[in-house]
């Protein structure tokens, strides 16, 4: 039996674990994989009238075709910006505006770029295992402050280690399997 505050503290370590995947979830969405999705211009920021706004937040974005995007502003004043913004975003798109909306046609991925693709999926993938890592670290560190402080038996202390190394574990490995898909995704022809 582990005493309450141990289990405080595996229950926060698996909420902060459970964030860093949520968190790799929606990097790697960004990331394109051959085919047309909103999701590619989630990180698109528009200076829009002097606030930096999501593009999501002034505009519609839709993929009516596998290899074309389009996006359609509310306010359609407000187009020269949201090309500047998908030009400086570095996308590998190039807008073309017709004055009520922008067409963006995507090009199909070279077998270089979709190398690119997955080391910078792996990269992001290996930035979610240390931010797990460190969770339980610092949980680690609390747990052994935690038995010192309430004078508890060292037993629970290395039960609340052992079941959050085994947290630690299967956080990495659903990590790898979030990464494993995209790059069978990404590699797609």
């Amino acid at each position: 039996m582990i005493h309450e505050d141990l289990e405080l503290i595996l229950m926060d370590a698996s909420e902060h674990m459970d964030k860093s995947i949520e968190h790799l979830r929606q990097e790697l969405m960004a990331i394109r994989a051959g085919r047309a999705t909103p999701s590619m211009l989630e990180n698109v920021r528009v200076d829009y009238y002097g606030a930096i706004t999501p593009l999501s937040q002034m505009a519609s974005i839709s993929a009516p075709q596998p290899d074309l995007l389009v996006v359609q502003p509310w306010d359609t004043t407000t187009l020269p910006e949201i090309e500047k913004a998908i030009l400086a975003a570095n996308l590998g798109l190039n807008p073309s505006n017709d004055g009520g909306l922008i067409r963006l046609p995507v090009p199909p991925l070279s077998e270089e770029r979709r190398h690119d693709l997955v080391k910078a999926a792996r990269t992001k993938a290996e930035d979610a295992k240390v931010a797990v890592r460190n969770v339980r670290r610092h949980s680690k560190d609390q747990i052994k402050t935690t038995q010192t402080d309430e004078n508890l038996q060292e037993d629970m202390r290395y039960e609340a280690e052992d079941q959050l190394q085994k947290m630690t574990d299967d956080h990495v490995q659903r990590i790898e399997s979030l990464m494993e898909h995209k790059q069978s995704e990404i590699m797609e022809v």
